[in-house]
């Protein structure tokens, strides 16, 4: 299978967030020959998000997704407050053109070992959240986390889990597989099929170490682990999935301390031999 050319890749935010902020990623996008770019939305924030919108659009980027939305348990319930950020969130990605919304869900409340009933509350927040979506016709995509993330981060965590919740809430709703937090799980390529075309909104990579330092800041550049990412993109696309692959790296031991334009040059020959 062929790589990935620099056009087809997109730059997440998190991937150079210790050097640049956004006005400079989406410079060095441009200069490196991406098509794409994924903000966090505190890179967003910081440079506000009328004149980002402006910067992407003129450097003629794909907004392959905005992170994130989420957290619903973050209050041990769903509050206004949470709710309310994520109106916010939707508000920000309908305005930067995000393809998606990446929900990070959230884990268990503080203190909480009822793991069902983070369930439900999180499933009530999705809902939530994509009554308002819909009017402003973002799509809202979950991403399942590690199952090692059910306990603070994400207690959604497989795409069969992710897919279930996208049954019961209907249309605009749909998953952001990410080859870090996926990739070990025996069914995935079935649930990618599953998923298809209208439901896989979002495509990350990056690389699972041996061994791992930090289980959530010591991802691998692709090709320097374990992780079959040319497979998994081929179950992507063959679901049905042709957005940009997007690159997304928390490495606070290695790809963080680096020059920003280094990773991006080491991400565009990656793309080319590793994905």
């Amino acid at each position: 299978m062929s790589g990935v050319a620099p056009d087809r890749l997109s730059l997440n935010t998190a991937t150079v967030k210790e050097k640049w902020g956004l006005a400079q990623a989406i410079d060095g996008c441009q200069r490196h020959g991406l098509g794409g770019i994924a903000p966090w939305r505190d890179v967003l924030q910081d440079m506000g998000v009328a004149k980002a919108a402006r910067a992407i659009r003129n450097a003629d980027l794909t907004v392959t997704g905005l992170c994130r939305g989420g957290w619903y348990t973050a209050e041990g319930a769903l509050t206004q407050a949470v709710i309310d950020d994520n109106r916010r969130a939707v508000d920000e990605a309908a305005e930067i053109g995000a393809e998606c919304l990446v929900m990070v869900v959230g884990g268990l409340p503080e203190g909480s070992r009822d793991l069902e009933g983070a369930r439900a509350i999180v499933e009530e927040g999705l809902a939530s959240t994509l009554e308002y979506a819909r009017e402003s016709g973002v799509k809202v995509a979950i991403e399942p986390l590690h199952p090692m993330y059910a306990g603070d981060r994400a207690c959604v965590n497989t795409l069969g889990q992710a897919l279930d919740i996208c049954d019961r809430l209907g249309a605009g709703i749909g998953v952001a597989a990410d080859v870090y937090h996926i990739w070990w799980d025996p069914d995935v390529k079935p649930q990618m099929a599953r998923a298809g075309k209208d439901r896989l909104m979002a495509f990350h990579i990056c690389d699972w170490l041996v061994p791992t330092r930090d289980l959530l800041t010591d991802r691998g550049m692709m090709g320097d682990g374990v992780i079959d990412i040319p497979g998994l993109r081929a179950a992507a696309e063959a679901a049905g999935f042709d957005g940009l692959c997007e690159v997304e790296i928390f490495s606070a031991l290695n790809w963080w301390k680096r020059d920003p334009d280094e990773v991006l040059q080491i991400i565009v020959e990656r793309g080319r031999s590793a994905c």
